[in-house]
């Protein structure tokens, strides 16, 4: 997936105020949450469960995302 440059710089700000120690581990959690909200994150289970499906269909159907060493599905559509 290729970022722009406005993803790109956007992310490099924040990733050195981070390292700046500029954002709490509460402002971090937050922060993800906030992004798992707008993804709609689902691990694969919660996923089919939620649309009906098998665990293998949805493994072929939909595209999956690795994030700290979990399967997930994005779905904001």
């Amino acid at each position: 997936m290729q970022l722009t440059d406005y993803e790109y710089n956007a992310i490099a700000k924040l990733g050195r105020a981070i390292h700046d120690g500029k954002w709490s581990n509460a402002g971090l959690v937050e922060l993800i949450k906030l992004e798992g909200d707008y993804l709609n994150l689902k691990t694969i289970p919660r996923y089919a469960k939620s649309v009906g499906k098998s665990y293998p269909g949805v493994v072929k159907a939909r595209e999956i995302t690795h994030l700290f060493d979990v399967k997930w599905i994005i779905d904001n559509d």
